[in-house]
């Protein structure tokens, strides 16, 4: 059939844009997230080891796993990018969905488990706190560039929103690019986690007690179990395999209607394969005088009509059926 590129998870009635920008635009938020996560993991580390605060050690092992989950997203983007060949005739699109899954695993092992039991351990057993200065200078520092990262991550997000005239939040639910919704989360949990490390060593600092940064490092791991969840959740659907929203189903029927000779659409298939990439297959009842060339200039048409409203459609299976009224005829006359 042919080859073409939108935004699979749209309930617009258009499909615009390229498959290059949109894979251009989710590499470059994943790579300035891994960039500036690399460098945040380092200096927690540090300054976790040198104020004894485990809300700190927390958001290392936050940092740490979100690192490793950007360059799983980014392993995603290019290994899906691969094209159709003989042993994977629909293509590696799904693929990036089975890496974006490992990435929220290893949000889930090296974020939240390693934070449960950091901070359930201060609560049992207490800390020794030291300077918590160093501390205080990396989580404002941390803070200016996972807010860099995040601005990225949202201005990609809004632009596709805009795009594709739906609000930004509904765009990030339901969008089938999840590397960008993984940075988006990821990054917004971070903020989040910095603020709850920042309550942890000021409530230390003001009572002599770790409790409080015990508590705000259990709070940081409850919220990275959350994010991998959701992440987790959303790659499953694609992976199982999740059709298009009903008002681009409704307008593929529309557009099959449209068609001279097609007289009803019996039975429609959608699947989303990847960001760009959906696939449409469809049971389709001809008027019983057309001939064998109308039909099979009637398929080309309705390909190229759908392809036209949803750029991102790269497969159209049309299977000549007869339609329902046909089939209960043939029952009774039976």
């Amino acid at each position: 059939m042919s080859d073409a590129t939108s935004d699979a998870g749209s309930d617009s009635d258009r499909g615009s844009g390229t498959d290059g920008q949109a894979g251009g635009e989710s590499t470059f938020t994943v790579v300035v997230a891994a960039a500036a996560n690399l460098g945040i993991a380092v200096a927690k580390l540090v300054a976790g080891l040198i104020s004894g605060s485990s809300a700190m050690l927390s958001e290392a092992a936050h940092s740490v796993a979100d690192t490793v989950t950007e360059v799983m997203l980014l392993t995603a983007l290019k290994r899906s990018e691969k094209p159709a060949d003989e042993d994977h005739p629909l293509g590696y699109g799904p693929e990036r969905y089975i890496w974006a899954m490992l990435a929220a695993v290893a949000t889930f092992i090296g974020g939240a488990v390693f934070s449960l039991y950091d901070g359930i351990h201060t609560l049992l057993r207490g800390e020794e706190l030291g300077d918590p200065l160093v501390s205080y200078l990396v989580l404002a520092v941390a803070f200016l560039l996972e807010g860099f990262s995040l601005r990225t991550g949202l201005r990609q997000v809004r632009g596709e929103a805009a795009r594709l005239r739906m609000p930004a939040p509904r765009y990030l639910r339901r969008t089938p690019d999840t590397a960008v919704k993984a940075v988006v989360m990821e990054d917004s949990a971070a903020l989040a986690g910095l603020l709850l490390a920042g309550g942890g060593l000021l409530g230390g600092q003001l009572s002599g007690s770790g409790v409080w940064d015990g508590i705000a490092s259990v709070l940081i791991g409850v919220l990275l179990v959350y994010v991998a969840w959701v992440l987790c959740r959303s790659n499953a659907q694609l992976l199982i395999g999740r059709p298009l929203p009903a008002g681009m189903r409704d307008g593929v029927r529309e557009e099959l209607l449209s068609v001279p000779h097609i007289v009803e659409v019996v039975e429609l298939t959608t699947l989303i394969q990847g960001p760009s990439e959906m696939l449409i297959a469809a049971k389709i009842d001809f008027r019983d005088a057309s001939t064998a060339a109308q039909i099979e200039w009637a398929c080309e048409e309705a390909e190229q009509q759908l392809r036209e409203r949803y750029p991102s459609i790269q497969r159209v299976y049309l299977d000549p059926t007869p339609g329902r009224a046909q089939r209960l005829a043939a029952r009774a006359g039976g």
